[in-house]
């Protein structure tokens, strides 16, 4: 029999007797046009920073293997070993998000992006190479969807879940736009003309806009008036003790096996398509319809989500996840098979981007949200990390069955950690 966590509602200031132990941290809320151009310029900053930080690479990377003149190992491991460094500093950074504001720390970061960009393009040899991809990956802790994340809380308080849908509604056409554009560019530029431009567009475009519109420093903690108009009281209704404890267990837990999956898609999807006996045509069509789909998930989510509690929402995204993988696994894959498991898996994907903000805000609060989406980011990365080259490994000695059914279950071991943790919280 499960028991039920009950959110606590904090008592307002004058009825408890001994002073607030939250930290001095105030969440204004943006009136006026003003929350539409924060999601906007979010918005903006997120389609550059994941397609030239990341989505790029995987475009680029059989010309940097070609050009080095080294094995693929040697491409992919300087994105391994950034990504696994990232994950260890992620912490790191949404406590410097709690403390100074994310106008401070995304505007640093899209100026150390753009840096970074720039050194990639420049490197000659493994060191250069590796220290410029290592680089490149813990700048992105400061300005990916978790700092995003951190700045509508740090704007909007606890009523941030319709803005970060809208972002992330946004921000689902960052490998729409920079797959085809990073491979159209390829006819005029090398991989580092095209680093350069993309380091140029982070200084150009993602800094004035980090600090001009982003929230800055905040300076109080969490009020919400009283409908009577008496004194303000604490916004906090959210998970203690054993309770918290445990809910950051499964979350970390869940959202780590899913990216292990993700991360390992993200490079191997079109070829473990073609293994299954797709053309490549039919293949990079069925992975282009990844990206709509994460994009109609959000904008379902946002239109119709608003009475859905975020913890229904991350179970149920998640499980089709697990059931669009065991498509691929009956029998004879078709193309209508493989479509419908791009659109689950698209569809789950996307969902899964809007509930890594959404949960911790509904269970945790947004006092310490930054630093919250750290730590539960951390496991992750590191899992990211290894994701591709473990997947590449299994399929190479086992098959793309063994892999597939690797697949199906991670996806599921999420998503039933994500339906306790719904079960568990009332």
């Amino acid at each position: 029999m499960l028991h039920g966590w009950r959110l606590r509602r904090e008592r307002p200031r004058s009825e408890r007797g001994s002073p607030s132990l939250m930290p001095d941290v105030s969440f204004p809320a943006p009136a006026g046009g003003r929350g539409w151009s924060l999601i906007l310029a979010l918005g903006i900053t997120q389609v550059i920073g994941y397609g030239t930080l990341y989505y790029a690479f995987a475009v680029l990377a059989p010309r940097l293997t070609a050009s080095f003149g080294w094995a693929p190992e040697w491409t992919y491991g300087g994105f391994a070993a950034g990504l696994l460094i990232g994950g260890a500093v992620a912490p790191f950074t949404g406590r410097m998000i709690d403390r100074y504001g994310t106008r401070l720390v995304m505007t640093l970061g899209s100026a150390l992006a753009g840096l970074s960009l720039l050194a990639l393009a420049e490197a000659r040899g493994p060191v250069s190479y590796f220290v410029a991809m290592i680089a490149v990956e813990i700048v992105s802790t400061m300005v990916f969807y978790d700092a995003a994340f951190a700045a509508l809380t740090q704007a909007r308080g606890a009523g941030a879940r319709r803005a970060i849908s809208q972002l992330t509604l946004i921000g689902g056409f960052a490998s729409t736009l920079f797959w085809p554009l990073t491979t159209t560019l390829l006819a005029w530029l090398d991989w580092r003309g095209i680093y350069r431009a993309y380091g140029v567009l982070q200084l150009v475009l993602c800094v004035p806009l980090h600090l001009v519109l982003l929230p800055g420093r905040v300076n109080r903690a969490p009020e919400m008036p009283k409908p009577d108009g008496a004194a303000p009281v604490l916004a906090a209704t959210y998970l203690e003790g054993e309770a918290r404890r445990s809910a950051f267990i499964l979350l970390a837990f869940a959202f780590s096996l899913q990216g292990f999956v993700v991360s390992a898609m993200s490079i191997h999807l079109l070829t473990m398509l073609q293994g299954l006996g797709l053309s490549a045509a039919v293949a990079v069509t069925i992975g282009a319809m990844v990206g709509p789909s994460q994009v109609a998930g959000r904008l379902v989510e946002m239109l119709f989500g608003k009475n859905v509690s975020p913890v229904t929402t991350a179970w149920l995204s998640a499980l089709l996840m697990p059931l669009g993988f065991l498509l691929l696994m009956l029998g004879s894959t078709t193309a209508t098979l493989a479509g419908l498991f791009a659109i689950a898996y698209g569809i789950s994907m996307g969902l899964g981007s809007i509930v890594r903000g959404t949960v911790p805000l509904q269970l945790f609060g947004p006092v310490g949200y930054g630093a919250m989406l750290g730590k539960l980011s951390a496991p992750g990365l590191v899992i990211k990390a290894a994701a591709p080259l473990a997947f590449a490994m299994l399929i190479e000695r086992a098959g793309l069955m063994p892999g597939n059914a690797l697949m199906v279950a991670l996806s599921a071991l999420a998503a039933s950690a994500l339906f306790l943790l719904a079960r568990k919280v009332r």
